[in-house]
């Protein structure tokens, strides 16, 4: 990292600022746990903070009316969870829930507001971010409509592997079914044939990612189109 970017910062925004402004922004950014299953943001309330996880996920996740979850997208820490206030909205209509545990830089809606302006160098990162935010988004409507279960599995775990930054992780075949919009019973089965290539090792809700290469083999290509396009608007690694 570049004697001018600030250092041993998680969050690959924050990391990507110059010293000067990192350092103007410190002050304004608390450090917050994200526990398991934690909602971040309710659905049509006010958005209080803007979230930058150094580790852990956010999922965006949209719920209907009979209870029936999907996920939308997942923040990690390439990121920041709050990309409404950065378009001008005041809340959104999905839920924000964390769905692996990890920490957190949080900002006051008020204060980002007043600091992140266009003058700014996170400003011009976060018009990036959210183009690739909104690239994943639809690339997960399009995987979630047209691919078998088994490939968007694959995918979903590695966008997970990316975030978390370490091959174990806890995550249970309930929550994964809930991001997936499928049935539980469907994910077991792919869970056992991923055990069984000896790609994953499955126990009591912690999921090992044995084989990278052979689960990037298994997915569809929605993941690598989606990492490509953060790769190439953010640069990162």
């Amino acid at each position: 990292m570049s004697k001018d970017r600030p250092h041993l910062i998680e969050n690959q925004l924050l990391s990507a600022l110059p010293t000067e402004e990192y350092k103007r922004l410190l002050p304004n950014l608390e450090f917050v746990s994200l526990n398991f299953k934690q909602i971040i943001y309710a659905p049509d309330e006010p958005l209080e903070y803007v979230y930058f996880p150094k580790s852990g996920i956010i999922s965006l996740v949209n719920v209907t009316e009979d209870g029936r979850t999907v996920e939308a997208a997942m923040v990690g820490n390439e990121g920041m969870a709050g990309i409404p206030v950065f378009l001008g909205a005041d809340k959104m209509p999905a839920l924000a829930i964390s769905q692996v545990v990890g920490d957190a830089l949080r900002m006051k809606v008020d204060v980002f507001k007043r600091e992140v302006t266009p003058s700014t160098s996170l400003y011009k990162l976060l018009l990036r971010y959210t183009q690739a935010l909104l690239n994943q988004i639809s690339q997960s409507v399009a995987c979630n409509c047209l691919h078998p279960v088994e490939g968007r599995c694959c995918r979903w775990l590695l966008m997970c592997h990316d975030r978390v930054k370490s091959d174990q992780f806890m995550l249970t075949q309930e929550l994964i079914s809930q991001m997936l919009g499928v049935r539980r019973a469907s994910v077991s089965e792919v869970a056992a044939t991923l055990q069984k290539a000896g790609l994953i090792r499955y126990s009591r809700g912690k999921i090992t990612i044995c084989d990278r290469q052979g689960l990037e083999s298994a997915s569809c290509e929605c993941y690598q189109v989606v990492k490509e396009e953060f790769d190439r608007l953010l640069g990162t690694p």
